[in-house]
């Protein structure tokens, strides 16, 4: 019987540059130095589940297994998201981007790196509440199928509604009872409203129409300065003149995009 590796150990100098080279190969996300604990815990019990005996044959597994592959990119790639965060970007997106968009027959917004739906699904509700039944699309995306499927479900742990408005809580959240306790759920009409959709920002992009405004929050952040650029560009073809393009707060496009103005922080606007 093979010798399984530890779940807590932790890759070693080789096996961490092989791991992120990988990474990048795959997704264009640079793994920082220091993330070897975090490898550890997303990766190790990969490494035990399957009985291999270190961090370089699992590699060289990856290249035999695309599922596998595919799960191990997912592992890496997920990121912490929750209900309208960063609230300064919704409130400038409720009572001035919708504002604007009174004579739009169905203004178009996509969440780029929507992980499991919390962005996206905010999105929703605040479009809901401000056009009532006139027409809008949320199209959302993410490199996760797994984070995904996750997405499309729209439940969530209860503690997840920490930062949803009231209104909002009681119009879009169905409450999970019996085996469902502890669980909330989107409801079906707007999760219907809200199209996901695997898509690498590092690769062409598919043809997903234009949009009037697009979030891309938190994750230029895990880019190096080429592989940045790149991405803000090709995703500003999909922008229509005139439409909003978000980032994180911790991020900045300032010199490293034409033809966007900066309109507040970390909002700017396409000429």
């Amino acid at each position: 019987m093979k010798q399984t590796i530890d779940v807590h150990t932790t890759p070693d100098a080789r096996e961490y540059q092989k791991i992120q080279e990988f990474l990048f190969a795959a997704s264009g996300i640079s793994l920082g130095a220091g993330k070897e604990a975090m490898v550890a815990g997303r990766l190790g019990k990969r490494l035990r589940a399957l009985n291999i005996r270190n961090y370089l044959e699992y590699l060289h597994f990856l290249l035999r297994e695309p599922q596998e592959r595919q799960l191990a990119i997912d592992l890496l790639t997920t990121n912490e998201t929750y209900f309208f965060r960063e609230p300064k970007h919704f409130s400038f997106f409720a009572e001035v981007a919708i504002a604007e968009w009174n004579n739009l027959n169905k203004p178009r917004i996509w969440s780029a790196a929507s992980s499991s739906g919390e962005e996206a699904y905010s999105i929703a509700m605040v479009l809901a509440e401000r056009r009532g039944q006139r027409p809008w699309e949320v199209f959302a995306s993410d490199l996760s199928q797994s984070i995904l499927a996750t997405a499309r479900a729209g439940v969530y742990s209860m503690q997840r509604t920490e930062k949803i408005p009231r209104p909002y809580l009681q119009r879009f959240c169905l409450k999970g009872v019996g085996s469902k306790e502890g669980t909330f759920q989107i409801d079906a009409a707007l999760r219907q409203r809200v199209q996901f959709q695997q898509i690498n920002l590092n690769t062409p992009l598919p043809d997903v129409g234009s949009f009037d405004m697009i979030w891309l929050r938190n994750v230029l952040i895990y880019f190096d300065l080429e592989t940045k650029v790149r991405i803000c560009q090709q995703i500003m073809q999909k922008l229509r003149p005139g439409g909003y393009f978000l980032v994180g707060h911790s991020e900045s496009l300032q010199g490293l995009v034409p033809g966007l103005d900066l309109v507040q922080a970390a909002i700017y606007r396409k000429r």
